[in-house]
This record gives structure tokens, sequence and C-alpha cells, in this order.
């Protein structure tokens, strides 16, 4: 057990049950006194009756809701709170949202133990990520983006058109995003001075 967690209050929100209940103990085996709920009515229930917890394992989709949203009334209720974002769905706009809304991180799914718990206690950890490149929030949030898309891509054979339709942008949009990251856009086979398509129809991004 860590001393550090003896007693920290911490909530998991999940509706996978067979995770949820596998974090639970493992959660509980460290010290933490865990509440949890397969709902986001359930969860805000709990913090409604005045609960303040001083962490929080939200997964991004909770039965067709998305979990970021318990992330203003957790803070309210414990400005302390940390909390993390699990996601087997990964997009850039949701991440970035978690992130704004008081997210400390954004883990993909499946994801081990020890590091969902160290992701509670420091900022900007997430596998792989570079944490000399996450001073500030703008930076962290860039960090972040560069990791997702980076993640998907991969998980596309670097088809630039699949990954696009997966983080829910235009192919064109995309393409802009990877122009910040030469080592990503070297994988596609992108080079500085390559012409865009036309993104007449990419105003919405």
């Amino acid at each position: 057990m860590n001393e550090k967690s003896r007693g920290r209050s911490l909530l998991i929100v999940d509706d996978d049950d067979a995770f949820r209940q596998t974090l639970v103990l493992e959660f509980k085996e460290r010290g933490y006194t865990v509440f949890e709920a397969s709902t986001l009515e359930n969860a805000k229930c709990a913090i409604e009756s005045g609960c303040a917890f001083d962490f929080a394992i939200l997964d991004l989709r909770v039965r067709g809701e998305l979990g970021f949203r318990l992330l203003k009334p957790l803070l309210s209720a414990n400005s302390s709170c940390r909390a993390v974002m699990l996601t087997g769905y990964p997009t850039t706009a949701t991440t970035v949202e978690s992130m704004r809304g008081g997210a400390v991180n954004c883990i993909l799914k499946p994801s081990n133990i020890e590091l969902i718990e160290q992701a509670l206690w420091i900022e900007g950890v997430a596998d792989g990520f570079d944490l000399s490149k996450t001073d500030g929030e703008s930076s962290r949030l860039a960090q972040y983006e560069y990791e997702l898309i980076e993640f998907v891509l991969a998980q596309c054979d670097w088809n630039i058109t699949q990954a696009a339709r997966r983080l829910g942008l235009h192919r064109q949009s995309l393409q802009r995003k990877l122009r910040k990251y030469p080592a990503a856009a070297t994988f596609v086979g992108m080079e500085a001075g390559d012409d865009l398509e036309d993104d007449a129809a990419d105003h919405t991004n």
C-alpha cells in the first residue's frame, strides 16, 4: 500500500462492469476509499450528496453519455480533485475538451493499473508521453493532440484518410495538423512543401 494514497477518496465511473470491478479491487488494495458508479446519474448523486472526491477515473463514454460532463460537478465539490479520462474511442475534440474541462490526463484503453494510478498523481503522463514538452496548458494540450494523432495513424497503418475519419476531422485538417509534427508527417510521406488539397469544404474545422 502506498502511504500517500491511504484513505484518499476515488470515484470510478465506467459501464464496463468487469473492468470497473478490476479497478475497484486494485485501488482498494492500494489504500484508496473507492466509490463506483456505472452511470453518470449515480455518480452525480454521490457528488450531490456531499462526496468531495480526491480523485476520479472516468470513462469517456458511459451508456451513451460523455463522462467529461462530470468534471464540472467534481471540481465544484473539490477544486483539487484530480480526474483522469479513459477512452477507447479517441478523438482530438473530446480529448482537448476533457483537458480544458479540468482532467489532468486522458489515457487510451486498455491501460494497466500502474499507469492509471501514475496519471492520477502527475499531470501529462500517458504511455509514451514526453513530459519535457508539457510546460503550460497550451503545450500540454498540443502534446496530447500529437500523441493522439500518432496513435490513431499507427492504428490505421498511417493512412491519412482513415485516420481523419476516426478522429472526426476532414482530411485537409489532419494534413494541416501534421505539418506541425514533422516526425509523424514523415511516416505518411508528407513533405514540407506538399500542397494541400482544396479545403473549400473544410470551413467547419
